[in-house]
């Protein structure tokens, strides 16, 4: 089984090689709601050998608040952003979790950066929430939900 999604226009297309729907997280960060134009961004870090794109994408470079390179890559046409690279974690893709072609089961197993959530927005009171970032043993448990 797998899970498509893609860009706004069609251009790029994508497939998610699981059987089951990847682990995602919710990001609060005044970053993710600057780039996306809402309260938070859904993602899940997955194996690039797991994640088969199609089209043509563009990418931009910036350092991340761990100190490495993040590449984003976005539709060369529409500039939908689908995912993105670190070089802290090669091998790896995060996948945004909104341009799944259907969105509706996404339940992020973690929110991280609730400090500068919007105040509108609540969590399930038994939400797995940090207000700063994951921490690094979490995070890891968190990427081997989907790397197993």
């Amino acid at each position: 089984m797998s899970f498509k999604g893609g860009c706004r226009c069609g251009a790029c297309r994508y497939d998610l090689d699981f059987a089951v729907l990847p682990a995602s997280y919710a990001c609060h960060c005044l970053d993710c709601q600057t780039m996306t134009g809402s309260a938070c961004s859904l993602h899940a870090v997955v194996p690039l050998s797991r994640f088969a794109l199609e089209g043509v994408l563009e990418g931009w470079t910036r350092i991340n608040g761990e100190g490495t390179r993040t590449t984003h890559h976005v539709c060369a046409r529409c500039k939908t952003r689908i995912h993105s690279t670190n070089e802290g974690r090669p091998g790896l893709a995060i996948v945004r979790m909104g341009t799944l072609d259907d969105s509706r089961d996404i339940v992020p197993v973690v929110h991280m950066w609730t400090r500068s959530k919007q105040p509108w927005v609540g969590l399930p009171a038994d939400a797995e929430a940090y207000e700063q970032a994951i921490p690094p043993d979490r995070l890891k448990a968190v990427f081997a939900l989907n790397l197993g």
